[in-house]
């Protein structure tokens, strides 16, 4: 396949450590595929609208409140920059929306009623439901993408599997940010995927988002969408080495004082 077929586009958040806002520039990153150095065509600021959706965990033993599940998708709806759009999507059993994607609070602060404490949470499923059927339709048009997991993380019950889901969301390449809850397992071991805390870590560290504290929801959305507006980076290249069979390993590093999130991996083909 001629390198022109295969140009690849990473997201990637980038930031100064010393709290700068000048612009990073291709020169100041390289990047590494499965262990060999690319040449980076381009490293560009992205300051696109992004699409968010609120994945909130709806199940009966969760050990947070209704109020306080709303009162995240509250400050959300009034956090986000012009032109970004919220989806909110509840979950136990089944995957649910409770607000179709909106800018308007008024839209948000009615449906709100419609979040509720019952079943047992079918996280996986619902991840990749939300892949399918709100983000993966609009990839043409928007590669700013990102759930926020209001949850702790356990999933009893999906047929999707973890390994799965995940190779999903990288292959999208949709950042996962998480407003981690505290487990209500007590860290339990689980036969045949990773802890709830584990999940939430993976997720997000695996897709170049992160963990942030539901304690102060007001102070993660604000972090969260001035993120998505002002730091995220489209990075261009085009891999000298192309596989349809296995997963590829990406490493981006930064000249002393930047840090970089992205994605882990890039899934086959």
């Amino acid at each position: 396949m001629p390198a022109h077929e295969r140009t690849t586009t990473l997201n990637v958040t980038a930031t100064r450590a010393d709290g700068s806002d000048a612009p990073i520039s291709a020169k100041e990153v390289s990047l590494y595929d499965d262990g060999v150095e690319q040449t980076v065509q381009s490293f560009k600021l992205d300051p696109t609208p992004a699409h968010i959706v609120l994945l909130v965990d709806n199940s009966k033993s969760l050990r947070t409140d209704v109020p306080k599940l709303a009162q995240v998708a509250r400050e959300f709806i009034y956090e986000i920059y012009e032109g970004d759009q919220l989806l909110i999507v509840g979950y136990d059993e089944n995957a649910e929306i409770v607000t179709d994607w909106t800018d308007n609070p008024k839209q948000v602060e009615a449906s709100l009623n419609m979040l509720r404490k019952q079943g047992e949470p079918h996280l996986f499923d619902a991840i990749s439901a939300v892949i399918d059927e709100a983000l993966r339709p609009m990839s043409g048009g928007s590669r700013k993408r990102a759930i926020v997991l209001i949850g702790d993380g356990l999933d009893r019950g999906s047929k999707t599997k973890f390994i799965q889901m995940l190779a999903e969301l990288q292959a999208e390449d949709i950042a996962v940010y998480a407003l981690q809850i505290p487990d209500r397992t007590g860290g339990a071991l689980r036969r045949d995927q990773p802890k709830p805390a584990q999940v939430v870590q993976q997720l997000a560290e695996a897709t170049g988002g992160r963990v942030l504290s539901l304690e102060d929801p007001r102070t993660a959305a604000s972090s969260i969408c001035d993120e998505l507006r002002k730091a995220r980076y489209l990075l261009t290249y085009s891999p000298t080495s192309f596989s349809s069979f296995d997963a590829r390993r990406l490493l981006v590093a930064g000249n002393v004082g930047i840090n970089l999130r992205y994605k882990a991996a890039q899934p086959p083909k």
